[in-house]
């Protein structure tokens, strides 16, 4: 991935470090039917508030077709980033596809739960 092809309007965008971080925790999270795949059920994810955080890829061409999530997820307090493809995404998410954008959903007693926190925390720190 060369740095001018990643579109200037995805931002927060992971570095190296983080993205393997991310996608290791959506892996698991797709394990324990915790994840969302897709703009659409992430969308509806933040609007039934059961979103801890979004990941949207920065390859997405034409970007602006998930440039509603950030803001939706803004209104809703809930930390975004985006990692640089989609299909590291796509296979991190357990299909054979890209994936543009997928949520992880909260749930009561999750053994993720530690994890979830320490990367919201992590990505949180990118919004700053």
């Amino acid at each position: 991935m060369t740095a001018e092809a990643v579109n200037p309007k995805a931002y927060p965008l992971a570095d190296a470090q983080l993205s393997i971080t991310i996608l290791d925790l959506i892996q698991q999270a797709a394990n324990y039917k915790q994840l969302k795949k897709g703009a659409n059920e992430a969308t509806k994810t933040l609007n039934r508030g059961i979103s801890e955080f979004v990941v949207m890829a920065a390859d997405t061409e034409p970007l602006e077709i998930l440039l509603h999530l950030p803001l939706l997820a803004e209104d809703k307090n809930v930390p975004y980033v985006f990692v640089s493809s989609k299909q590291a995404l796509g296979r991190a998410c357990g299909v054979t596809r890209p994936v543009i954008a997928c949520s992880v959903t909260t749930n009561e007693g999750s053994q993720l739960k530690s994890q979830i926190l320490q990367l919201k925390d992590a990505i949180e720190k990118l919004l700053i």
